[in-house]
């Protein structure tokens, strides 16, 4: 671990499985949905992660956590589905003490990160998307795709667990454009610690068919979408679409044959640049603090503050519309107003509801 990280530290999702997380750097809080190819200790020290994470840690805090079954997040799990995804990130972020932070979804995570700011938009004060994808292979409607996808299927349950990396090289070759011999044993090895054949398997055959595009028009936090435009495993017009379906996003292509991007290209340095810029304005579109208001009633007051009837709060916070109602009565007596119009306008000059 880097001596600016506190450690691994763990948490139980609702099934009881334990995930690993940890933090490094300082600034804005910047949560990264997890992928499969982790490992939170070993990436530290990978030539490959190793300058992300270095980067990370000049321009933000990064909260970042080994999904089910790979890493140091218990490895035997019977939930392996994107559901069980969503609630491994409700759970970090909640053990982080988080309540509102910038969120980034790389790859898979993308998907996850999507459907996290539809369901907890006033937890998220950016989204950032990078060689992302809302639509799975077998959900493309491509016969190229459904072949490919059923090829890395066959790669992994034959070859995955061998000593001769040649299986898994399928997958490196597509990770990391012109990468060096070093960098390929890299990943090679990588892949090979971050979970079993067996894990591998059923996390491609949920990620082949993903399907978050119902979830794109919803997104109302703003959105910063970046890919490579030759990325070799996930189609540039992949993130093109996720760019043009969430509202107001905007959209950066990156000059790059790479899913992963090596510190020597140009464009490595162009996505931090971006994010850091992106992320800055995080704190200034945080809503406002009012005092002596819990977590609860300042999550609340931000959507009502946007507008939100009591039914749709109950919806995307799940709880009842009763226990709304008597949030709201108290959100009232604090604000000293009389009706909810009133409170709108007071949250609003508070500086909620600007999202």
């Amino acid at each position: 671990m880097s001596p600016s990280s506190p450690g691994v530290r763990f948490c139980a999702s609702a099934d009881g499985v334990r995930l690993a997380y940890t933090t490094i750097g300082r600034g804005s809080p910047v949560v990264r949905a997890a992928y499969w190819l982790t490992h939170i200790e070993h990436d530290a020290h990978s030539i490959i992660w190793g300058p992300w994470l270095r980067e990370f840690a000049q321009r933000a805090k990064l909260v970042r956590y080994d999904q089910r079954g790979c890493g140091l997040s218990d490895r035997e799990v019977g939930d392996i589905s994107f559901d069980a995804w969503l609630r491994d990130l409700e759970t970090v972020v909640d053990a982080a003490g988080l309540d509102r932070f910038s969120l980034l979804g790389m790859s898979q995570g993308a998907a996850i990160a999507i459907a996290f700011a539809v369901r907890h938009p006033e937890r998220v004060a950016r989204l950032v998307i990078y060689g992302g994808f809302a639509l799975g292979r077998r959900r493309r409607g491509s016969r190229e795709q459904e072949e490919e996808a059923e090829l890395q299927e066959r790669a992994i349950a034959l070859g995955w667990g061998r000593e001769n990396p040649a299986f898994r090289q399928i997958f490196t070759s597509q990770f990391m454009a012109n990468a060096t011999a070093e960098e390929l044993a890299a990943w090679d090895e990588m892949q090979r610690l971050s979970c079993s054949a067996k894990t591998a398997a059923r996390i491609v055959k949920v990620t082949h068919r993903l399907d978050v595009t119902y979830l794109l028009g919803q997104v109302r936090v703003p959105t910063l979408v970046m890919h490579a435009t030759q990325d070799a495993r996930i189609p540039f017009a992949q993130g093109r679409a996720i760019a043009s379906a969430i509202p107001g996003a905007r959209f950066i292509p990156l000059e790059s044959a790479g899913h992963t991007l090596a510190p020597r290209e140009p464009a490595f340095r162009l996505f931090f640049d971006e994010l850091a810029a992106f992320i800055a304005g995080a704190s200034e579109s945080a809503p406002g603090a009012i005092d002596g208001l819990t977590p609860r009633e300042t999550q609340l007051l931000e959507q009502v503050a946007r507008g939100k009837s009591n039914e749709e709060i109950a919806a995307t916070a799940g709880i009842s519309p009763k226990t709304v109602r008597n949030v709201v009565s108290v959100l009232f007596d604090k604000l000293a107003v009389h009706t909810r119009a009133e409170a709108i306008v007071k949250a609003r000059e508070a500086g909620f509801g600007g999202g």
